[in-house]
């Protein structure tokens, strides 16, 4: 059932300067149940002027305001604040996340708790993170100090599919490192990022550190080619990211990219192939497949190809399709009708290059609304044809199959993508080694993983730089070097 009022406190306002701020036209953003394809809540959709507000609040924060002259311990207890305040607000999130982009309701819960906790663990570098240093010039005279201070204003553009999360890894490293921030928030799921705006308004952060605002490209490219906008973060698709990657370019301006993914299975010829089905099924229904490092090229040997081909399919058909609060459900919708026609698009695609759709394919039979999908798998499929080469971001699986290990590394390889994979086998050595010879971020073994805490990023055109862990501080900021006569005198 739809709720009767919107989720969030000020959906017509924007967060700007520690307010919540009039927009300046009447335009709004219709924000639709992705399980029942009714109206959930409607926001209001910036324009040209509130975009240049938010970032003159920005910029007038991070000149003026106290948030960079603070310590870093200052900053750190806002940030501890701020995450409880994160936190208790899980119930609202996550009714909003599930009907916004499709989750599975059980999965938002502890989904949201974990990013709550991404503003405490940076908070927790105040304590060690190496801000300053003692560095010895290379005369040996004088006194020497490598400083690393706040890169400045930052833009923060977050997609539709985990909001919550990826504006975390975003805003809690700029915030500890003393910059300031514009939130852009994807006109299919603003509601997170209004969440975090009653989350800033509830400590008091100081006014211009977040400002919160929801539009679509053309004024989204406006923050971009802003000149206050000292660095882009951006979470989204690679073309986008081509996009902002060039206009930051032309301006010098920094920018950090995480992109898409064709993510790969490397199965090898010792692997349980039951084991690999469910879990590379499981974790493709969390989200419906919406996850840029989903593993959805599978490389299996040719002579085991037919048969991991028949159980994933018969693991994946499985699967209960269905309302994403029901406890039952194992994977929901879509999170809009523009990505189901992409999906189906693909689908379609993959039957006329000659793939064998040996399960799925199309809309489930027993749910007339939401944005459902059947999960899909692909056999005999070659790593040159469409669906083996774009990222689909839904619920669709190919299968390819290798003469042998080299061959499977390289079929691995053959992408414009390196931001994911996986090695199946009993053999942790084996998984080293191969995982040694992948081009990718992040490799796991025997399961899907991304370890934010240790890091997170693509290589190839899976993006540039890098998101969590202590290496996740680094884009926010600026290397100075200080050489002085004598040591000051604190």
């Amino acid at each position: 059932m739809i709720p009767t009022k919107p989720p969030v406190l000020n959906p017509d306002r924007f967060f700007v300067g520690g307010e919540w701020v009039k927009p300046s036209s009447n335009a709004v953003v219709d924000i639709i149940d992705s399980a029942t394809e009714e109206l959930y809540y409607s926001v209001a959709e910036a324009q040209a002027a509130d975009m240049d507000r938010a970032v003159a609040a920005a910029k007038k924060a991070f000149d003026e305001g106290p948030w960079p002259r603070m310590t870093h311990a200052e900053r750190a207890d806002f940030m501890y604040a701020f995450s409880r305040e994160v936190a208790a607000r899980t119930d609202v999130l996550g009714d909003i996340w599930p009907r916004e982009s499709g989750v599975l309701a059980r999965v938002a819960g502890p989904s949201i708790v974990r990013a709550a906790s991404v503003f405490e663990y940076y908070a927790g570098f105040a304590a060690d993170y190496a801000f300053e240093e003692l560095a010895v010039p290379s005369d040996g005279a004088g006194y020497g100090l490598l400083v690393r201070e706040p890169v400045g204003v930052v833009g923060a553009i977050i997609p539709w599919n985990a909001p919550l999360s990826l504006a975390a890894y975003k805003l809690a490293p700029a915030w500890i490192a003393g910059c300031t921030t514009v939130l852009k928030a994807s006109p299919e799921a603003p509601g997170a990022a209004y969440i975090l705006a009653e989350a800033a308004e509830a400590v008091e952060m100081p006014p211009g550190v977040l400002n919160v605002i929801t539009a679509d490209r053309e004024v989204s490219e406006r923050l971009v080619r802003d000149p206050r906008i000292d660095k882009v973060a951006f979470t989204g698709s690679t073309a986008a990211g081509r996009r902002i990657a060039s206009i930051c370019g032309e301006r010098i301006a920094r920018f950090t990219l995480e992109l898409g993914g064709k993510s790969a299975a490397v199965i090898l010829d010792d692997a349980d192939l039951v084991q690999a089905a469910k879990t590379i099924a499981g974790a493709e229904c969390l989200l419906s497949g919406q996850v840029c490092a989903s593993l959805t090229r599978l490389i299996v040997p040719r002579r085991r190809h037919d048969e991991f081909a028949e159980i994933l399919a018969e693991t994946f058909s499985q699967v209960k399709v269905g309302d994403p609060f029901d406890p039952a459900t194992q994977m929901g919708p879509l999170a809009m009708a523009r990505q189901r026609d992409r999906v189906e698009g693909y689908i379609a695609k993959g039957v006329e290059e000659g793939a064998q759709l040996v399960t799925g394919g199309g809309r489930p039979k027993h749910l007339d609304r939401g944005y459902y999908i059947e999960p899909t798998v692909f056999a005999n499929v070659d790593n040159s044809w469409t669906i083996a080469q774009e990222e689909i971001f839904g619920p669709v699986l190919s299968v390819i199959a290798a003469d042998d290990e080299q061959q499977a590394v390289r079929i691995a390889n053959d992408s414009i993508y390196g931001l994911n994979a996986s090695v199946f086998t009993t053999s942790s050595d084996r998984a080293r080694r191969v995982a040694a010879q992948l081009r990718s971020g992040t490799v796991g073994h025997n399961s899907f993983r991304t370890e934010m805490e240790i890091g997170f990023g693509g290589f190839k055109q899976s993006g540039y730089g890098r998101e969590g862990g202590r290496d996740g501080i680094l884009p926010y900021l600026e290397s100075k070097t200080v050489v002085l006569e004598n040591p000051p005198s604190r």
